[in-house]
Protein backbone atom coordinates (compact mmCIF):
# COMPACT_ATOMS: atom_id res chain seq x y z
CA UNK A 1 0.00 0.00 0.00
CA UNK A 2 3.05 2.26 0.04
CA UNK A 3 2.78 4.99 -2.58
CA UNK A 4 5.51 6.22 -4.88
CA UNK A 5 7.78 3.24 -4.37
CA UNK A 6 9.96 4.42 -7.24
CA UNK A 7 10.35 7.94 -5.93
CA UNK A 8 13.80 9.30 -5.31
CA UNK A 9 14.97 8.45 -1.82
CA UNK A 10 15.02 11.21 0.76
CA UNK A 11 18.43 12.66 1.55
CA UNK A 12 20.25 10.56 4.13
CA UNK A 13 17.32 8.19 4.46
CA UNK A 14 19.46 6.11 6.82
CA UNK A 15 18.88 8.76 9.47
CA UNK A 16 15.19 7.92 9.56
CA UNK A 17 14.14 5.42 12.26
CA UNK A 18 13.94 1.82 11.17
CA UNK A 19 10.69 -0.07 11.59
CA UNK A 20 12.17 -1.83 14.64
CA UNK A 21 13.19 1.50 16.18
CA UNK A 22 9.78 2.98 15.41
CA UNK A 23 8.09 -0.04 16.99
CA UNK A 24 10.02 0.45 20.23
CA UNK A 25 9.25 4.18 20.39
CA UNK A 26 5.54 3.79 19.66
CA UNK A 27 5.22 0.91 22.12
CA UNK A 28 6.78 3.11 24.79
CA UNK A 29 4.34 5.91 23.98
CA UNK A 30 1.41 3.49 23.99
CA UNK A 31 2.33 2.12 27.42
CA UNK A 32 2.77 5.61 28.91
CA UNK A 33 -0.17 7.35 27.23
CA UNK A 34 -2.12 8.19 30.36
CA UNK A 35 -3.89 11.46 31.03
CA UNK A 36 -6.28 11.83 28.13
CA UNK A 37 -5.44 13.75 24.94
CA UNK A 38 -3.65 16.59 26.70
CA UNK A 39 -1.27 14.29 28.54
CA UNK A 40 -0.81 12.05 25.49
CA UNK A 41 0.03 14.94 23.17
CA UNK A 42 2.50 16.28 25.73
CA UNK A 43 4.06 12.81 26.02
CA UNK A 44 4.44 12.51 22.24
CA UNK A 45 5.95 15.98 22.09
CA UNK A 46 8.50 15.09 24.73
CA UNK A 47 9.53 11.79 23.16
CA UNK A 48 9.27 12.59 19.45
CA UNK A 49 10.31 16.25 19.38
CA UNK A 50 12.49 16.87 22.42
CA UNK A 51 14.16 13.49 22.94
CA UNK A 52 14.37 11.80 19.53
CA UNK A 53 14.08 14.90 17.32
CA UNK A 54 12.11 13.03 14.69
CA UNK A 55 10.37 16.28 13.76
CA UNK A 56 10.42 19.89 14.88
CA UNK A 57 8.10 22.08 16.90
CA UNK A 58 6.27 23.70 14.00
CA UNK A 59 5.86 20.40 12.11
CA UNK A 60 4.43 18.78 15.24
CA UNK A 61 1.95 21.59 15.86
CA UNK A 62 0.96 21.70 12.18
CA UNK A 63 0.07 18.00 12.26
CA UNK A 64 -1.74 18.45 15.58
CA UNK A 65 -3.76 21.35 14.21
CA UNK A 66 -5.00 19.19 11.33
CA UNK A 67 -5.91 16.31 13.65
CA UNK A 68 -7.93 18.71 15.81
CA UNK A 69 -10.21 19.31 12.82
CA UNK A 70 -11.02 15.62 12.38
CA UNK A 71 -13.65 13.55 14.15
CA UNK A 72 -12.22 10.96 16.51
CA UNK A 73 -9.35 10.84 19.03
CA UNK A 74 -6.88 13.52 17.97
CA UNK A 75 -3.92 12.06 19.88
CA UNK A 76 -4.22 8.70 18.13
CA UNK A 77 -4.62 10.40 14.77
CA UNK A 78 -1.52 12.48 15.49
CA UNK A 79 0.37 9.24 16.15
CA UNK A 80 -0.80 7.84 12.79
CA UNK A 81 0.17 11.08 11.03
CA UNK A 82 3.70 11.17 12.46
CA UNK A 83 4.19 7.44 12.02
CA UNK A 84 3.23 7.82 8.35
CA UNK A 85 5.59 10.76 7.87
CA UNK A 86 8.52 8.84 9.33
CA UNK A 87 7.93 5.29 8.04
CA UNK A 88 5.32 5.38 5.29
CA UNK A 89 2.00 3.56 5.50
CA UNK A 90 3.38 0.73 7.63
CA UNK A 91 4.75 3.27 10.08
CA UNK A 92 1.34 4.91 10.39
CA UNK A 93 -0.34 1.57 11.03
CA UNK A 94 2.26 0.59 13.65
CA UNK A 95 1.95 3.95 15.42
CA UNK A 96 -1.85 3.91 15.45
CA UNK A 97 -2.19 0.31 16.57
CA UNK A 98 0.43 0.50 19.33
CA UNK A 99 -1.10 3.72 20.63
CA UNK A 100 -4.38 1.89 21.23
CA UNK A 101 -3.25 -1.66 22.03
CA UNK A 102 -2.12 -1.26 25.69
CA UNK A 103 -5.33 0.55 26.63
CA UNK A 104 -7.41 -2.01 24.77
CA UNK A 105 -5.79 -4.86 26.69
CA UNK A 106 -6.09 -3.07 30.05
CA UNK A 107 -9.77 -2.17 29.62
CA UNK A 108 -10.59 -5.67 28.36
CA UNK A 109 -9.03 -7.18 31.50
CA UNK A 110 -10.80 -4.69 33.78
CA UNK A 111 -14.09 -5.32 31.98
CA UNK A 112 -13.78 -9.05 32.68
CA UNK A 113 -13.15 -8.33 36.37
CA UNK A 114 -16.07 -5.89 36.44
CA UNK A 115 -18.48 -8.29 34.74
CA UNK A 116 -17.53 -11.16 37.04
CA UNK A 117 -17.10 -9.42 40.39
CA UNK A 118 -18.46 -5.88 40.07
CA UNK A 119 -16.54 -3.05 41.72
CA UNK A 120 -13.54 -4.45 43.59
CA UNK A 121 -12.30 -2.32 46.47
CA UNK A 122 -8.61 -2.55 45.64
CA UNK A 123 -9.30 -1.67 41.99
CA UNK A 124 -11.31 1.37 43.07
CA UNK A 125 -8.39 2.35 45.29
CA UNK A 126 -5.98 2.19 42.34
CA UNK A 127 -8.37 4.35 40.30
CA UNK A 128 -8.58 6.83 43.17
CA UNK A 129 -4.81 7.32 43.20
CA UNK A 130 -4.55 7.40 39.42
CA UNK A 131 -7.21 10.08 39.00
CA UNK A 132 -5.16 12.52 41.08
CA UNK A 133 -2.09 11.74 38.97
CA UNK A 134 -4.04 12.14 35.74
CA UNK A 135 -5.32 15.55 36.86
CA UNK A 136 -1.74 16.69 37.53
CA UNK A 137 -0.63 15.35 34.14
CA UNK A 138 -3.43 17.24 32.35
CA UNK A 139 -2.56 20.50 34.14
CA UNK A 140 1.10 19.99 33.29
CA UNK A 141 0.17 19.36 29.65
CA UNK A 142 -1.88 22.57 29.49
CA UNK A 143 1.18 24.51 30.64
CA UNK A 144 3.57 22.76 28.25
CA UNK A 145 1.34 23.06 25.18
CA UNK A 146 0.35 26.60 26.11
CA UNK A 147 3.98 27.68 26.25
CA UNK A 148 4.46 26.46 22.69
CA UNK A 149 1.18 27.57 21.11
CA UNK A 150 0.43 30.86 22.90
CA UNK A 151 3.35 32.80 21.52
CA UNK A 152 1.84 36.30 21.73
CA UNK A 153 -1.06 38.30 23.12
CA UNK A 154 -3.40 37.51 20.24
CA UNK A 155 -3.04 33.76 20.76
CA UNK A 156 -3.49 34.19 24.52
CA UNK A 157 -6.71 36.10 23.82
CA UNK A 158 -7.96 33.33 21.53
CA UNK A 159 -7.24 30.69 24.21
CA UNK A 160 -8.96 32.77 26.90
CA UNK A 161 -11.99 33.37 24.71
CA UNK A 162 -12.16 29.68 23.89
CA UNK A 163 -12.09 28.74 27.58
CA UNK A 164 -14.80 31.24 28.53
CA UNK A 165 -16.99 30.21 25.61
CA UNK A 166 -17.02 26.52 26.47
CA UNK A 167 -16.80 26.81 30.27
CA UNK A 168 -19.37 29.54 30.87
CA UNK A 169 -21.60 29.50 27.78
CA UNK A 170 -21.51 25.85 26.60
CA UNK A 171 -20.58 26.95 23.08
CA UNK A 172 -20.22 23.82 20.88
CA UNK A 173 -16.64 22.78 20.21
CA UNK A 174 -16.99 22.77 16.38
CA UNK A 175 -18.16 26.40 16.49
CA UNK A 176 -15.15 27.36 18.62
CA UNK A 177 -12.79 25.64 16.20
CA UNK A 178 -14.44 27.19 13.12
CA UNK A 179 -14.31 30.66 14.67
CA UNK A 180 -10.65 30.31 15.66
CA UNK A 181 -9.72 29.05 12.20
CA UNK A 182 -11.50 31.97 10.55
CA UNK A 183 -9.78 34.48 12.87
CA UNK A 184 -6.35 33.04 12.08
CA UNK A 185 -6.97 32.74 8.34
CA UNK A 186 -8.32 36.24 7.78
CA UNK A 187 -5.90 37.71 10.29
CA UNK A 188 -2.96 36.37 8.30
CA UNK A 189 -4.54 37.42 5.00
CA UNK A 190 -4.90 40.93 6.44
CA UNK A 191 -1.22 41.06 7.33
CA UNK A 192 -1.42 40.86 11.12
CA UNK A 193 1.95 39.43 12.17
CA UNK A 194 0.49 37.95 15.38
CA UNK A 195 -1.24 35.31 13.29
CA UNK A 196 1.65 34.56 10.97
CA UNK A 197 3.24 31.09 11.42
CA UNK A 198 6.56 32.75 12.23
CA UNK A 199 5.00 35.44 14.43
CA UNK A 200 6.87 36.39 17.59
CA UNK A 201 7.40 33.59 20.07
CA UNK A 202 7.01 35.79 23.11
CA UNK A 203 8.43 35.20 26.53
CA UNK A 204 6.17 32.28 27.32
CA UNK A 205 7.92 29.92 24.95
CA UNK A 206 10.77 27.64 25.92
CA UNK A 207 13.58 26.47 23.66
CA UNK A 208 12.11 25.41 20.32
CA UNK A 209 13.32 22.44 18.30
CA UNK A 210 13.57 23.79 14.77
CA UNK A 211 12.34 21.64 11.90
CA UNK A 212 15.68 21.97 10.11
CA UNK A 213 17.50 20.37 13.06
CA UNK A 214 15.45 17.17 13.02
CA UNK A 215 15.44 13.87 11.13
CA UNK A 216 12.39 14.82 9.08
CA UNK A 217 13.68 18.28 8.26
CA UNK A 218 11.63 20.96 6.56
CA UNK A 219 10.79 19.28 3.26
CA UNK A 220 8.12 16.75 2.41
CA UNK A 221 9.53 13.19 2.24
CA UNK A 222 9.16 11.64 -1.24
CA UNK A 223 6.83 8.93 0.02
CA UNK A 224 4.45 11.61 1.34
CA UNK A 225 3.98 13.13 -2.13
CA UNK A 226 1.12 10.84 -2.98
CA UNK A 227 -1.34 11.24 -5.82
CA UNK A 228 -5.11 11.11 -5.86
CA UNK A 229 -5.11 7.56 -7.25
CA UNK A 230 -3.21 6.23 -4.23
CA UNK A 231 -5.46 8.15 -1.83
CA UNK A 232 -8.58 6.69 -3.43
CA UNK A 233 -7.13 3.17 -3.40
CA UNK A 234 -6.12 3.14 0.24
CA UNK A 235 -9.32 4.99 1.15
CA UNK A 236 -11.40 2.25 -0.47
CA UNK A 237 -9.43 -0.47 1.35
CA UNK A 238 -9.83 1.19 4.75
CA UNK A 239 -13.51 1.98 4.17
CA UNK A 240 -14.10 -1.71 3.39
CA UNK A 241 -12.20 -2.75 6.53
CA UNK A 242 -14.23 -0.30 8.57
CA UNK A 243 -17.75 -0.93 7.24
CA UNK A 244 -17.34 -4.51 5.98
CA UNK A 245 -17.82 -6.19 9.38
CA UNK A 246 -21.03 -4.22 9.98
CA UNK A 247 -22.48 -5.23 6.62
CA UNK A 248 -21.44 -8.85 7.18
CA UNK A 249 -23.03 -8.96 10.63
CA UNK A 250 -26.20 -7.39 9.27
CA UNK A 251 -26.42 -10.03 6.54
CA UNK A 252 -25.70 -12.99 8.84
CA UNK A 253 -27.41 -11.99 12.11
CA UNK A 254 -30.11 -9.60 10.95
CA UNK A 255 -30.99 -6.11 12.18
CA UNK A 256 -32.05 -7.19 15.68
CA UNK A 257 -28.64 -8.47 16.79
CA UNK A 258 -26.82 -6.62 19.56
CA UNK A 259 -23.63 -6.87 17.49
CA UNK A 260 -25.28 -5.05 14.59
CA UNK A 261 -26.51 -2.36 16.99
CA UNK A 262 -23.00 -1.99 18.43
CA UNK A 263 -21.31 -1.84 15.03
CA UNK A 264 -23.84 0.60 13.57
CA UNK A 265 -24.01 2.92 16.58
CA UNK A 266 -20.27 3.25 17.09
CA UNK A 267 -19.59 3.56 13.35
CA UNK A 268 -21.94 6.54 13.31
CA UNK A 269 -20.29 7.94 16.43
CA UNK A 270 -16.85 7.71 14.80
CA UNK A 271 -17.73 10.39 12.27
CA UNK A 272 -19.37 12.88 14.65
CA UNK A 273 -16.97 12.87 17.63
CA UNK A 274 -15.65 16.38 17.14
CA UNK A 275 -14.17 17.97 20.23
CA UNK A 276 -12.71 14.90 21.85
CA UNK A 277 -14.20 12.22 24.04
CA UNK A 278 -15.92 14.44 26.61
CA UNK A 279 -17.87 16.19 23.86
CA UNK A 280 -19.53 12.92 22.86
CA UNK A 281 -19.67 10.90 26.09
CA UNK A 282 -22.94 12.49 27.18
CA UNK A 283 -24.54 11.35 23.94
CA UNK A 284 -23.04 7.86 24.25
CA UNK A 285 -24.27 7.58 27.84
CA UNK A 286 -27.77 8.70 26.87
CA UNK A 287 -28.06 6.17 24.06
CA UNK A 288 -26.31 3.28 25.85
CA UNK A 289 -28.36 3.70 29.03
CA UNK A 290 -31.68 5.12 27.86
CA UNK A 291 -32.11 3.70 24.36
CA UNK A 292 -30.23 0.39 24.14
CA UNK A 293 -30.22 -0.52 27.84
CA UNK A 294 -26.62 -1.73 27.67
CA UNK A 295 -25.61 -0.06 30.95
CA UNK A 296 -27.00 1.24 34.21
CA UNK A 297 -26.36 4.98 34.78
CA UNK A 298 -23.61 4.47 37.36
CA UNK A 299 -21.83 1.91 35.18
CA UNK A 300 -21.04 4.54 32.56
CA UNK A 301 -19.07 6.45 35.19
CA UNK A 302 -17.26 3.25 36.16
CA UNK A 303 -16.29 2.76 32.52
CA UNK A 304 -15.09 6.35 32.30
CA UNK A 305 -12.94 5.74 35.37
CA UNK A 306 -11.34 2.78 33.59
CA UNK A 307 -10.59 4.85 30.50
CA UNK A 308 -9.23 7.79 32.48
CA UNK A 309 -6.79 5.64 34.41
CA UNK A 310 -5.51 3.28 31.71
CA UNK A 311 -3.29 4.05 28.72
CA UNK A 312 -4.76 5.12 25.40
CA UNK A 313 -7.48 7.50 24.19
CA UNK A 314 -10.29 8.37 26.58
CA UNK A 315 -12.79 7.30 23.93
CA UNK A 316 -11.73 3.74 24.81
CA UNK A 317 -14.59 3.91 27.29
CA UNK A 318 -16.75 2.85 24.36
CA UNK A 319 -15.04 -0.56 24.47
CA UNK A 320 -16.47 -1.07 27.96
CA UNK A 321 -19.91 0.02 26.72
CA UNK A 322 -19.82 -2.51 23.87
CA UNK A 323 -18.49 -5.18 26.21
CA UNK A 324 -21.32 -4.76 28.71
CA UNK A 325 -23.94 -4.43 26.00
CA UNK A 326 -23.04 -7.82 24.50
CA UNK A 327 -22.54 -9.33 27.98
CA UNK A 328 -26.19 -8.58 28.80
CA UNK A 329 -27.54 -9.78 25.45
CA UNK A 330 -25.28 -12.69 24.44
CA UNK A 331 -27.84 -14.66 22.45
CA UNK A 332 -26.61 -18.25 22.07
CA UNK A 333 -23.04 -17.38 23.05
CA UNK A 334 -21.44 -17.56 26.48
CA UNK A 335 -21.84 -14.07 28.03
CA UNK A 336 -18.09 -13.49 28.36
CA UNK A 337 -17.43 -14.65 24.80
CA UNK A 338 -20.14 -12.34 23.49
CA UNK A 339 -18.84 -9.51 25.68
CA UNK A 340 -15.28 -9.91 24.39
CA UNK A 341 -16.57 -9.88 20.82
CA UNK A 342 -18.60 -6.75 21.60
CA UNK A 343 -15.54 -4.98 23.01
CA UNK A 344 -13.37 -5.94 20.04
CA UNK A 345 -16.04 -4.89 17.54
CA UNK A 346 -16.54 -1.53 19.25
CA UNK A 347 -12.81 -0.81 19.20
CA UNK A 348 -12.53 -1.81 15.54
CA UNK A 349 -15.30 0.45 14.22
CA UNK A 350 -14.20 3.33 16.47
CA UNK A 351 -10.54 3.47 15.47
CA UNK A 352 -10.36 2.14 11.90
CA UNK A 353 -11.80 5.42 10.53
CA UNK A 354 -8.87 7.29 12.10
CA UNK A 355 -6.47 5.62 9.66
CA UNK A 356 -8.83 6.41 6.80
CA UNK A 357 -8.98 10.13 7.65
CA UNK A 358 -5.21 10.47 8.05
CA UNK A 359 -4.07 8.46 5.04
CA UNK A 360 -6.47 10.36 2.78
CA UNK A 361 -6.07 13.85 4.25
CA UNK A 362 -2.50 14.12 5.52
CA UNK A 363 -0.74 14.03 2.11
CA UNK A 364 -2.79 16.97 0.86
CA UNK A 365 -2.35 18.88 4.13
CA UNK A 366 1.43 18.39 3.80
CA UNK A 367 1.32 20.01 0.37
CA UNK A 368 -0.41 23.04 1.84
CA UNK A 369 2.12 23.51 4.64
CA UNK A 370 3.67 26.48 2.83
CA UNK A 371 0.30 28.27 2.67
CA UNK A 372 0.76 30.93 5.35
CA UNK A 373 -2.93 31.75 5.72
CA UNK A 374 -3.84 28.08 6.21
CA UNK A 375 -0.96 27.60 8.65
CA UNK A 376 -2.15 30.65 10.57
CA UNK A 377 -5.67 29.21 10.74
CA UNK A 378 -4.38 25.91 12.09
CA UNK A 379 -2.08 27.65 14.60
CA UNK A 380 -4.99 29.73 15.89
CA UNK A 381 -7.05 26.57 16.23
CA UNK A 382 -4.33 25.13 18.46
CA UNK A 383 -4.51 28.26 20.64
CA UNK A 384 -8.28 27.74 20.95
CA UNK A 385 -7.74 24.08 21.81
CA UNK A 386 -5.48 25.12 24.71
CA UNK A 387 -8.51 26.86 26.18
CA UNK A 388 -10.65 23.78 25.59
CA UNK A 389 -8.09 21.55 27.30
CA UNK A 390 -7.97 24.00 30.21
CA UNK A 391 -11.74 23.59 30.48
CA UNK A 392 -11.22 19.82 30.58
CA UNK A 393 -8.64 20.24 33.36
CA UNK A 394 -11.05 22.38 35.37
CA UNK A 395 -13.94 19.94 34.82
CA UNK A 396 -11.77 16.99 35.76
CA UNK A 397 -10.39 18.81 38.81
CA UNK A 398 -13.87 19.62 40.08
CA UNK A 399 -14.87 15.96 39.93
CA UNK A 400 -11.62 14.57 41.34
CA UNK A 401 -11.03 16.93 44.27
CA UNK A 402 -14.65 17.62 45.22
CA UNK A 403 -17.31 15.04 45.97
CA UNK A 404 -20.17 17.40 45.14
CA UNK A 405 -20.48 19.85 42.24
CA UNK A 406 -23.50 22.05 41.49
CA UNK A 407 -24.49 23.79 38.26
CA UNK A 408 -25.32 27.48 38.36
CA UNK A 409 -27.31 28.99 35.52
CA UNK A 410 -28.26 32.60 34.94
CA UNK A 411 -27.72 35.58 32.64
CA UNK A 412 -26.94 33.18 29.80
CA UNK A 413 -24.18 31.47 31.79
CA UNK A 414 -23.89 27.80 32.74
CA UNK A 415 -21.11 27.18 35.27
CA UNK A 416 -20.18 24.16 37.38
CA UNK A 417 -19.18 25.18 40.90
CA UNK A 418 -17.70 23.02 43.67
CA UNK A 419 -19.27 22.66 47.08
CA UNK A 420 -16.32 23.66 49.32
CA UNK A 421 -17.42 21.45 52.20
CA UNK A 422 -17.25 18.40 49.92
CA UNK A 423 -13.53 18.64 49.23
CA UNK A 424 -11.73 15.30 49.45
CA UNK A 425 -8.51 16.03 51.37
CA UNK A 426 -6.84 12.80 50.25
CA UNK A 427 -7.52 13.47 46.57
CA UNK A 428 -6.38 17.08 46.93
CA UNK A 429 -3.21 15.98 48.72
CA UNK A 430 -2.38 13.39 46.07
CA UNK A 431 -2.95 15.96 43.31
CA UNK A 432 -0.66 18.49 45.00
CA UNK A 433 2.03 15.85 45.52
CA UNK A 434 1.81 14.68 41.90
CA UNK A 435 1.96 18.29 40.67
CA UNK A 436 5.08 18.99 42.72
CA UNK A 437 6.67 15.81 41.37
CA UNK A 438 5.93 16.94 37.80
CA UNK A 439 6.68 20.66 37.95
CA UNK A 440 9.43 20.78 40.58
CA UNK A 441 11.20 17.43 40.41
CA UNK A 442 10.33 16.58 36.78
CA UNK A 443 9.60 12.93 37.52
CA UNK A 444 8.49 10.83 34.57
CA UNK A 445 4.85 10.09 33.85
CA UNK A 446 5.23 6.37 34.53
CA UNK A 447 6.86 7.03 37.91
CA UNK A 448 4.14 9.45 39.01
CA UNK A 449 1.37 7.08 37.91
CA UNK A 450 2.97 4.16 39.76
CA UNK A 451 3.47 6.19 42.95
CA UNK A 452 -0.09 7.55 42.83
CA UNK A 453 -1.55 4.07 42.33
CA UNK A 454 0.51 2.80 45.26
CA UNK A 455 -0.69 5.71 47.39
CA UNK A 456 -4.31 4.90 46.54
CA UNK A 457 -3.78 1.28 47.56
CA UNK A 458 -2.06 2.38 50.75
CA UNK A 459 -4.99 4.60 51.73
CA UNK A 460 -7.39 1.73 51.05
CA UNK A 461 -5.43 -0.70 53.23
CA UNK A 462 -5.01 1.79 56.06
CA UNK A 463 -8.69 2.72 56.06
CA UNK A 464 -9.59 -0.96 56.22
Amino acid sequence: MTPDDNATAAPDRRAFPTIAEAFRVWMRIGLLSFGGPAGQIALMHRILVEENKWLGERRFLYALNFCMLLPGPEAQQLAVYIGWLMNRTLGGIIAGVLFVLPGFAAIMALSWVYALYGNVGIVEAVFFGLKAAVLAIVVHAVVRIGRRALRNGAMLAVAAGSFIAIFAFDVPFPLIIATAGAIGYFGARSGFTAFMPAGGHGSVGGKIVEDADTILGESIPPHARVNARWALRIGAILALLWLGPTLLLLGVLGPDSVFVDIATFFSQMAVVTFGGAYAVLAYVAQEAVGNFGWLAPGEMLDGLGMAETTPGPLIMVTQFVGFMGAFRDPGTLHPLVAATMGGVLTTWVTFTPCFLFIFIGAPFIERLRANKALSAALATITAAVVGVILNLAVWFGLHVIFEEVVSWRGFGLSIDLPVPASVDPFAAGLFIAASIALFRFRLGTATIIALSAAAGCGLYLVSG
